[in-house]
């Protein structure tokens, strides 16, 4: 059942990131209320496919991309048309 939760929190913080930015996995997850849950965060978006949830925002702390499962290239285009790259 907390699974469930944090994944709702997770995906409602995603879905309020301006197509100009971008946050962090951290981010997502300290917003979303479990801040060292970082890698569920990761492991809840690799499993999103609603083009409502914009998971393709949300970066590694380092800055690069991370992974998108609907392929890196298409990450990046996708930040690059929003302008938050």
């Amino acid at each position: 059942m907390k699974q469930k939760i944090f994944k709702e929190k997770v995906f409602s913080v995603v879905k309020k990131i301006p197509k100009d930015k971008t946050l962090t996995y951290k981010e997502v997850a300290k917003k979303a209320g479990s801040e060292r849950a970082f890698r569920a965060v990761g492991s809840i978006l690799r499993q999103n496919y609603n083009p409502a949830i914009p998971c393709h925002r949300v970066i590694r702390r380092d800055g690069t991309l991370g992974k998108y499962n609907r392929g890196n290239k298409k990450k990046e285009y996708l930040l690059k048309k929003e302008g938050a790259l």
